[in-house]
């Protein structure tokens, strides 16, 4: 992982020193190679960052499941040494090597509440770390844990039930987001279609007084406006796509893939439309 994001710093100040030497005076093609190496160095960052996390959501997401099976198992009539090990060999995906790893703990002797505490630190969720201190807590106070486990799974599937509500509810709200990206993205356009070019055709662009604007300067002042509705466009997109995240997923850097399909989508539009 440091090897990539090392080499990926390499390849960016390449990219960057190259577009200063060779590029500086092309406004345009300049300006996109310096979004273009931005986006290079920071999307590694942003991938990593978008596994860990969905990598944590899966864990959250199995967790009741794997909680609903190591009740039965202990009604069963198994300690919890050997439900925990019996469980181990079920598939629950992410969750799945933190539970081995637990039992594995168990096995050398490692007590259950330390061997509780070193799950939940080293699966990095709020959830679970409230399940684990409840159970903790029981444990210590000579509490029925196969009870506490059975009320803990509940509230775990409840807590689920109640995130997807919300997830389904405010899937309106990601739509009116990428309304609302698409609609500036049209105003962009019709700024730079029917505005503009009023404007070349209005604006003195010599010392004379009332002297008609020559080509290249219209073509400058056209290229000017188009960068700045494009950078303006891409900054819509950004922030845009992780307002969305935010409120679909409760994660900003779940954003992150709206924010890069807005940006792709609105630069795509914005160039064949322009």
């Amino acid at each position: 992982m440091l090897l990539l994001i090392l080499a990926n710093s390499a390849l960016v100040c390449v990219l960057l020193a190259v577009n200063f030497l060779l590029f500086m005076g092309v406004g345009t093609l300049f300006s996109s190679i310096n979004l273009i190496a931005a986006f290079i160095f920071v999307f590694p960052v942003v991938m990593i960052k978008y596994m860990n996390y969905k990598k944590a959501k899966e864990v959250e997401d199995m967790f009741p499941v794997f909680l609903r099976d190591f009740v039965e198992s202990i009604r069963g009539g198994m300690t919890l040494p050997a439900a925990l090990k019996s469980v181990s060999n079920n598939e629950y995906k992410s969750l799945t090597p933190f539970i081995k790893k637990m039992s594995a703990q168990l096995d050398w002797g490692i007590p259950v509440e330390v061997a509780l505490l070193n799950f939940s630190k080293a699966s990095k969720s709020k959830l679970i770390g409230r399940i684990v201190s409840s159970v903790r807590e029981s444990h210590r106070f000579g509490g029925n844990l196969a009870d506490t486990f059975e009320a803990l799974s509940n509230t775990a599937v409840e807590v689920e039930r109640l995130r997807a509500e919300r997830r389904l509810y405010l899937n309106s709200q990601m739509i009116t987001g990428y309304i609302v990206f698409f609609v500036f993205l049209a105003v962009m356009i019709g700024l730079e279609k029917f505005l503009v070019p009023s404007f070349s055709e209005v604006s003195p662009l010599s010392s004379g007084i009332g002297t008609v604007p020559t080509v290249s300067g219209q073509t400058d002042l056209a290229n000017q406006y188009k960068e700045l509705f494009r950078n303006l466009i891409l900054i819509q997109g950004l922030f845009a796509g992780l307002a969305v995240g935010k409120m679909a997923e409760g994660a900003v850097v779940a954003g992150f893939k709206h924010s890069l399909f807005m940006m792709f989508a609105g630069a795509l539009i914005f160039t064949i439309a322009g």
